[in-house]
């Protein structure tokens, strides 16, 4: 015999936040619904280092701030996600929680993961007028992706080999870095 059914309600942002705070499970909240967030590969760890210092040291001399995997993006009243790597550089919103003004979001997808990445978040996070760019970097094999504004446009670039320009922080992502040390996962 199966459970008795149970009526879902959405959280509000402050019953998300104030759940999550106490939660040793991380959860990302979409349209009021929390779902659970699963662990990391290696590889996925690893980039994501890899990326940080990269990253980093461009966002310092920015006068921006870089938060790896930890931090909620909040993209809706009814939306947070926890971006594998975001820079910031416009003031800290009230709430010590969460940012809602990226200038830069980069994500490590997994196989899982990938199509959320790829459709959900890639349009949710374009729609923050902050947003300069969202940057996707595969764990599968080397290849980075960027999606980034110019005016009105959103324009796709992908690359395998060499360096990949990074919106808002005036440098460029070179492939060997990101990649150094990073055994791909077998598809």
């Amino acid at each position: 015999m199966g459970e008795a059914a149970k009526a879902l309600r959405p959280l509000s942002l402050e019953e998300y936040l104030e759940r999550e705070a106490r939660s040793p499970t991380k959860h990302e909240l979409v349209e009021g619904l929390p779902y659970a967030m699963a662990g990391a590969s290696r590889a996925h760890a690893l980039l994501v280092t890899n990326l940080a210092l990269v990253l980093g040291p461009l966002a310092r001399q920015r006068g921006c701030r870089l938060y790896v995997t930890d931090t909620k993006l909040k993209v809706g009243e009814s939306t947070v996600y926890y971006p594998d790597l975001m820079v910031v550089c416009a003031p800290p919103p009230a709430n010590p929680y969460y940012e809602e003004d990226p200038c830069l979001v980069v994500e490590v997808p997994s196989p899982s993961t990938e199509a959320i990445d790829r459709r959900e978040k890639l349009w949710r996070y374009l729609s923050l007028p902050s947003l300069q760019g969202y940057i996707l970097v595969h764990t599968q094999e080397r290849r980075v992706e960027l999606y980034r504004r110019e005016g009105e446009q959103i324009l796709y670039q992908a690359t395998t080999e060499g360096e990949l320009p990074l919106p808002c922080l005036e440098g460029n992502l070179p492939l060997a870095e990101a990649y150094a040390g990073v055994d791909l996962e077998a598809p």
